[in-house]
């Protein structure tokens, strides 16, 4: 009998409902032929997701779990690959074609699979996947809530997220310490043309770094000199803005700091 192993972040789902349940959330498959499952673990939701019709494959960090997986389903001899998501590339299996992403992912590497997802944003218009119920509340935070912060702006500006249903500790095995919830985020179809996103990136880091401050005084660095920080509209702190303005202000800093040049 196989252990989860803590240094993985393994905490095996062992209902069977639940796990359909989050393979029923999927909700674009016409707008996509690929299919990528994180961290099968023993293969309880991969069974469900081998029932779409897509080209779909599993990515496992832990070469023991591979072969727990294969011996339970063993359709996934040539589907499981061993790799550690986090320097995945999907590009060697998909190649230039649309993929959903899925799974119940590892909570000690969460907001790491966020970032990936938001790397490979061109070519996965949608993501399912159970977190930590705090992070997933942090995904879908919407402005003026306390869990809204740096992981929401940055993946809202690209995707709708949604706070789909809770999954109590003992529908896992060993129960995490944590409530899980599962979330979905599906590509915008206009998201911001030609945002510079390293900066939109910094801004909303340094913003929030500092979110008891009003910008003001976070925005010093980078309009600096600029007349427009005695606007009234910088007396706000971050956790007021909307993604949009946050958009916006990217944008203005952006033209400023050409035109300063």
């Amino acid at each position: 009998m196989i252990r989860a192993k803590k240094s993985y972040g393994q905490h095996f789902l062992i209902n069977e409902g639940i796990a359909e349940k989050i393979s029923d959330s999927l909700s674009l498959q016409s707008q996509y032929t690929g299919l990528l499952e994180v961290g099968p673990g023993k293969g309880v939701l991969t069974k469900y997701l081998l029932q779409h019709d897509l080209d779909f494959y599993a990515v496992e960090a832990d070469e023991d779990m591979i072969g727990v997986l294969v011996d339970n389903i063993p359709e996934m001899e040539n589907r499981a690959i061993l790799f550690d998501f986090i320097k995945f590339d999907p590009l060697k299996v998909f190649g230039e074609a649309q993929f959903a992403l899925i799974g119940n992912y590892p909570y000690n590497i969460s907001s790491q699979i966020i970032f990936r997802m938001l790397k490979y944003k061109e070519q996965i218009p949608e993501m399912v996947g159970m977190f930590q119920k705090e992070m997933a509340r942090r995904i879908v935070a919407p402005p003026g809530s306390k869990e809204y912060g740096i992981i929401s702006v940055l993946t809202q500006v690209y995707y709708k997220c949604e706070y789909l249903f809770k999954v109590e500790r003992g529908n896992f095995s060993p129960p995490p310490k944590v409530q899980s919830a599962v979330i979905r985020c599906v590509r915008l179809d206009n998201p911001p043309e030609n945002l510079n996103h390293s900066l939109f990136k910094s801004i909303v880091k340094i913003t929030f770094n500092n979110r008891r401050k009003m910008l003001r005084n976070t925005m010093k660095q980078f309009l600096k000199g600029s007349p427009v920080l005695e606007n009234s509209y910088f007396d706000k702190r971050p956790e007021q803005l909307s993604v949009e303005e946050f958009v916006k202000l990217t944008e203005l800093v952006e033209t400023y700091q050409k035109n300063k040049v």
